[in-house]
């Protein structure tokens, strides 16, 4: 299993529900990959150093996975959500990953 993280930024005015209803979707979306969502951390509406799709602030929401493979439906359903401004997907070093507690990812 490999380490991800991915970094979701939100629309600022998108509520709570929607939000969690969205991480739900990904989490059974990593499920049917054969990988976990490990770790959930929302950090809240923050200001961006500069204005993107006219918007000056997001909700951020970033999540640790554990998969197989790199999870493209995961990414393609993101392009096409209409409240994620922008999102990225990083796939932690072997040594990052088990710095984070991700001990069965390997390399």
């Amino acid at each position: 299993m490999r380490a991800y993280e991915l970094m979701v930024i939100f629309k600022a005015d998108t509520d709570e529900s929607t939000i969690q209803t969205t991480i739900n979707r990904l989490e059974t979306m990593a499920n049917e990959a054969s990988g976990t969502l490990e770790k959930m951390d929302k950090w809240g509406v923050k200001q961006f150093a500069f204005e993107i799709q006219k918007a000056r602030e997001g909700f951020y929401v970033v999540l640790e996975f554990l998969a197989p493979n790199a999870l493209s439906e995961i990414d393609r359903t993101l392009r096409l959500a209409d409240d994620v401004i922008r999102h990225k997907f990083i796939r932690l070093p072997l040594d990052e990953a088990h710095r984070r507690g991700l001990a069965s990812a390997t390399a």
